[in-house]
Order: C-alpha cells, then structure tokens, then sequence
C-alpha cells in the first residue's frame, strides 16, 4: 500500500519499521589550536612532583656554613692556647673568624662543649677525662697530638706508682686533664682521695719548683708542664728522678687511651747522653672536639688547619702522624671520617672555600631538576595526546557493543533504541573541544558512527554490500569467467 504522500523509502518519517533520526545534528565539534586544559592537565603532575622534589632537596640542603666559629683552647700562653690562635690565622684565609676562649683545660673544654647555652663550637680535649655521660652531642675530628705524662719524685728508684703512697703529690690544677689523669692512675695504685697520701692542686712552673725546693715528694705533669726543656731541668736536678713505667704493657692495655711513648737517649742533652737509658712512659691524645651540628664545609677547613699546625716531626712524633682518626673517648664524624679516606671533595679543592660552599648548595638543586623535572617534560607530550586520543576512543566501546547487538535478532523497536543511542554518541561526538592536530581521528570517528547507524537502517543493503565479496571468494573452478577450453561441449539442437 502506497503512502498518500508518494512512495516510502526506508528513510520516511512515516515509517516506523525504519526509525530514522529525527532531529538534526548538533554543531560539528569547536576545533581549536591547542587544549589548554588538557596540557595544564598533563603538565600539573609532572609540576607537582618536581615541586615536592625541590621543596624535599631544599629541606636537605645545608645552611651556608656560619663565618664565625668558638674554640675552647686552655690557660693563656699553653700550647693549645698558641695553636688555636695559629687556627686563627688559617681560618682566616677562607674568610671565617675564629674566636679564642681560654680555659681551665680539657675539661672545662668538654663542659663548655656539652653545654647548650654556651657558643663554643670546638675545643681541645684530652683523652680520658670525659665521664659516659658527657659524650652526647660531641664529635672528634681526629687525635692531634700526644700528651705525654712526666713523673719525677725525690729520693729512691721507685718501680711502680703504689710505692708513692703517703707521699706528698702534685697532681695538677682542678678541671685540667693532668689531674682527672693522675687521679685514675693512683686509683688503679690503690691511691685515692681522702687518704694517707696529700694529693696537691700545684701544676706547670708551681709544682716543678716545689720540687726542687723539697716542698713536694712527687709531681705529675703533661702538656705544657711536661715539655722536653721542663723536663731536662728538672733532670738535671740532683736528687730528683724521671719515673720509668716499669707495668707500661699492662696500662696500655688496660687504658687505651694511653699509648706507649719512649723517650729515647739523649733526647734532651744530646752532649751529655741525657738521659743516660731510655725512658718509658704513657700519654694520651688531645683530640679536637666539636660539636655535632659543625657544618661539614668547617670540619674540612679545621681538620686542615691541624694538619698544618700538628703536622710536624718533634721528639716524640713522626711526621704527618697527626692529625689522625683515633676512635678513643668520643666517636669519629662522618665528615672527619671522610675527609681522612678521601680528602676535600672536587668542589673544595677547585674552587674558593666561598664559592665551593655555595656550588656544593645549588648541586642539590639540580638532582630533582635533572632526575624528575627534565625527564617530567618530556612526558607531557605523550600525556596531552593520551588525554585528547581518550575522548575520541571511549565512544568506540560504546559503538562495538550497539553493533554487537544489532548483529542478533533485533525487532523494530530495537532498532529504535539502539538508532537513539547512536544519536546520543553523536550529540555526545559533535559536542567536544578538539585540538585541530586531531581532525582526522574525529571526522574517522564520525565516519564509523555514520557506518554503523547504516548498518540499522539499512542491515539488507549493507548485508549485500558485503555478499558479493564473500561470493567473489567461494566461486568454485570452472563457473563463470573460467577458460573455455575447460567448458562441456554443447549439446546440438
């Protein structure tokens, strides 16, 4: 039955075995040079990240190293006193200026060191006088030198340190490392405080000329006391004697902070063979003492400033033997530790100590603007095309399952519902932003809706679309277009 209005094709509004689209289709889609969206999109994780990178490699870096440093050196005119001031001056070279307190000695030092409220930053310590409770918060940056302990006593040979009981003994000044030395040696002797024996507060010149005036019966000097002139004086004293460690294995090993030291014949009077026998006593090490928040670029600088001022051959040491990574009270930093392995780094040995110190700083920098940022960058581009390439292939798993569908048996109706959500994609399809570098996978986009609606419209036309070639395939040899030679002869009429 014909239409009053003319024939029905498979497009007539009219028809409803064959719903066609019934509005038409909205604008085609806003192309535009670049999405900036999608580029701050891709862009921002990357951003994020190298950000959080930095802002963790700025929290890591090192302050710049302060320009001014305390050191707790001893009494005025000691030899530590001296050597500090000689820090003083190599310090300066680099620009950093070192203030010189003076002190009671090593344990003053330690206190000063130990103490949050003062503002000393390093200080000379003697081995052996630090209690277990004073070692929090202090690093050493290495041995500097030895300390050597001189006994000399009146009267006759004594072979070891417990004969000197109920004697009158100059032990040193309170606070000084002599003492807190003396003490533990007559406490291993069975000599203590409060005893038989009068244990004095006279050090240095005091004690070495109540001596000679028979005013004392022994004397225990290091350091500054015990320097090999003192030590000749009091020699050649008559009736006074140079104690000998008769036990020095057994000290050694029992204190290991003491070391062995020898003082061989005619070290002091080499015409007059003084002494005439070697002479064997301990010392232990002065070690300089800082604390743990030293800023490394400063351990490096301090611990040269030693080697010069340390380094030297004298009577009792080699050269270069000091300054040296001896752990003995207190643990070795990781700087010093370092630096003694493999001296200054690259930066410090090319460059000015100031323009090392902020190269070193800005190298911090670079390893998350190297190691995330750079490599970050060239990611986006892939990220920007994956974002805007999402858009366009997310409707193709919407397109594949309504043309599954429509494959099986679908009634009018069906093909009703599936044509209005074709339509939607469509809408959805001409509705996006697209970057003009993207086109032609759209317009191929739209194509593949267009052929799929097609396919309902018109699933015989597009069935037959189809058959010729897969006829084409399955014409057997000898049908139509095969050599005549091959054909059956006619029959005749």
């Amino acid at each position: 039955m014909k239409s009053p209005n003319g024939p029905q094709g498979p497009n007539d509004p009219n028809d409803s075995s064959t719903p066609a689209r019934r509005k038409p289709p909205r604008l085609v889609a806003r192309f535009v040079a670049i999405s900036w969206r999608d580029l701050a999109v891709s862009f921002g994780p990357i951003l994020l990240i190298s950000a959080a990178a930095i802002w963790l490699a700025v929290r890591l870096i090192q302050p710049a190293p302060p320009s001014t440093l305390t050191i707790s050196a001893g009494p005025e005119g000691s030899t530590f006193w001296n050597a500090a001031q000689k820090y003083k001056a190599i310090l300066a070279r680099n620009r950093i200026t070192l203030n010189v307190l003076s002190s009671e000695g090593s344990l003053d030092n330690l206190k000063r060191l130990t103490d949050p409220n003062s503002n000393v930053d390093v200080g000379f310590v003697q081995d052996g006088v630090a209690p277990a409770g004073m070692i929090k918060g202090v690093m050493s940056l290495g041995s500097v030198s030895y300390i050597p302990l001189a006994i000399f006593y009146h009267g006759p040979f004594v072979a070891r340190l417990s004969e000197f009981k109920g004697q009158r003994i100059a032990i040193g000044a309170e606070g000084s490392g002599t003492r807190e030395l003396a003490l533990t040696l007559l406490k291993a002797n069975g000599i203590v405080p409060g005893g038989p024996t009068k244990l004095l507060p006279l050090s240095g010149d005091d004690a070495a000329q109540a001596l000679i005036d028979g005013k004392i019966d022994a004397a225990f000097l290091t350091g500054d006391s015990a320097q090999p002139p003192v030590m000749g004086k009091l020699y050649r004293t008559p009736n006074i004697t140079f104690y000998s460690f008769t036990q020095i294995d057994a000290f050694t090993r029992r204190f290991p902070y003491l070391t062995a030291v020898t003082l061989p014949t005619g070290s002091f009077d080499l015409g007059r063979n003084q002494p005439a026998l070697d002479i064997h006593t301990v010392a232990p090490t002065a070690e300089l003492i800082a604390r743990d928040s030293l800023h490394p670029a400063l351990s490096d600088l301090l611990i040269e400033a030693a080697r010069e001022v340390h380094g030297n051959a004298t009577i009792l040491q080699r050269a270069g033997e000091f300054p040296a990574p001896r752990a003995q009270d207190f643990p070795i930093s990781d700087d010093a530790a370092r630096y003694y392995k493999s001296g200054k780094s690259f930066l410090y040995r090319t460059l000015p100590f100031w323009l090392a110190s902020l190269a070193d700083r800005l190298l911090v920098l670079l390893v998350p603007i190297i190691v995330v940022l750079i490599p970050g960058l060239r990611l986006v581009p892939s990220l920007y095309a994956w974002r805007v390439k999402s858009r366009i292939y997310r409707w193709y798993g919407a397109l594949i399952a309504i043309e599954r569908e429509a494959m099986g048996e679908t009634s009018p109706a069906d093909r009703k519902a599936l044509l209005a959500r074709i339509d939607a994609i469509e809408d959805s399809v001409n509705g996006l932003k697209m970057p003009l570098a993207y086109a032609d996978q759209f317009y191929v986009l739209r194509e593949h809706i267009g052929f799929v609606r097609g396919r309902l419209i018109h699933p015989l036309e597009t069935a037959m679309e189809e058959t010729p070639q897969a006829s084409s395939d399955a014409v057997p040899s000898g049908a139509a277009g095969s050599d005549d030679r091959t054909a059956p002869p006619a029959r005749p009429a």
